[in-house]
């Protein structure tokens, strides 16, 4: 058992970050939600699929719950898996894989009625119709009820998460938000607040907003169907599992004193020192690669920020748009198309700003504190 804690701390905490971890979710996500033929093909090759089956939903569980009953007989797993705020991060990790896997399963379930010829499971007569009341009002009734007496006996049972009045002469080592703001905390690490604490939430809500507007495809509406919005599938699960739900993982379980990385099963030695240097991409051109100092001119010092952000977010999608996307802007038109992209390129961004920072201590791309501006 002591192999596998260990194992799992490896991945998760190597080299002072999860690179390891993060990495192979990402490239295990497009064989679980394949985005093209291909990667459905070797879904279908090795079998994941019938992860969406009820054997299926099942070893998940299993997985998950052995995962969390080896941490909590673990003498330091438990001191973080028991914290009375971090009750709720279980509940969401269970909740959040049963959604998941129901919400395929039935959409798997329909993919083979429609390759039948047959209706979705969603369709009904037209002339079939149910009464809000008090059929749908007895059912929330009834759900309504059975929460309120989950959520009594949770008060009963688990201490809230209150602590003492706040010391100032004594801050938390590691202090952190609540677990719901975990992952915006975890963005404030590679990115400056005005990004990660605005621009990034307010891209979420917005995005989410826009999805409906910017959908074409009449394929899929009102019923699951994972066949028919396989790319949307994917990004969507992409954002809401790794990018989200992953980050308030590693900021909960990963992070410990000094806000350094641990493995789950690793002590918080608040002692632990990690050489970190972090270089800013300027300096990275200027002084490393060409040997020089810093110009004191700022849009010279930062002109190779300023054409790396520029060629990204602008430049490249016009390039793709006349090449590999060209079918995509052809279908969308210019504003779906520039919409889009803003807010694809802008989620993928959070990932490549991550990788740079664990792999290069790339701190910005490009730094003027002069003007309070960093990305």
């Amino acid at each position: 058992m002591d192999y596998i804690k260990n194992f799992i701390d490896f991945l998760t905490s190597y080299g002072g970050a999860p690179t390891i971890s993060f990495t192979l979710l990402t490239v295990a996500f497009p064989f679980i939600f394949p985005p093209t033929d291909w990667f459905d093909k070797k879904n279908k090759e090795w079998g994941v699929y019938k992860l969406w089956s009820n054997k299926g939903g099942l070893l998940i569980f299993i997985l998950i719950t052995l995962f969390f009953v080896v941490g909590y007989f673990d003498p330091y797993f438990n001191l973080t898996m028991t914290k009375p705020d971090n009750i709720p991060i279980i509940l969401m990790i269970y909740s959040m894989f049963f959604a998941v896997w129901y919400g395929m399963k039935k959409a798997y379930l329909n993919d083979e009625r429609l390759d039948r010829g047959e209706k979705p499971e969603e369709w009904n007569d037209p002339d079939d119709k149910v009464l809000v009341w008090p059929d749908l009002v007895y059912i929330e009734l009834i759900a309504l009820i059975l929460f309120m007496v989950f959520l009594i006996v949770w008060s009963i049972l688990i201490a809230a998460p209150l602590e003492e009045p706040a010391n100032p002469a004594s801050t938390p080592n590691p202090s952190k938000a609540p677990w719901y703001f975990l992952g915006l905390q975890e963005m404030l690490v590679y990115f400056d607040p005005w990004i990660a604490g605005i621009i990034f939430p307010m891209f979420i809500i917005i995005g989410m907003m826009a999805i409906p507007y910017m959908d074409i495809n009449k394929k899929g509406d009102g019923y699951y169907s994972f066949k028919e919005r396989r790319i949307s599938y994917f990004i969507f699960m992409y954002g809401w599992l790794v990018l989200w739900v992953f980050l308030i993982v590693i900021g909960t379980f990963f992070r410990g004193p000094n806000w350094n990385f641990f493995g789950p099963f690793e002590w918080w030695d608040p002692h632990k020192l990690v050489p970190l240097t972090n270089v800013n991409l300027s300096e990275y051109v200027w002084v490393k690669l060409l040997n020089k100092g810093l110009p004191p001119n700022i849009l010279i010092r930062e002109s190779v920020g300023f054409a790396a952000t520029i060629g990204y977010m602008f430049i490249m999608p016009l390039l793709l748009a006349k090449t590999k996307l060209k079918h995509i802007y052809e279908h969308y038109g210019p504003v779906r198309y520039a919409t889009l992209m803003l807010f694809g390129l802008t989620m993928v961004a959070l990932p490549i700003k991550m990788y740079l920072r664990w792999m290069f201590n790339l701190k910005y791309i490009i730094a003027i504190p002069e003007w309070f501006f960093n990305i």
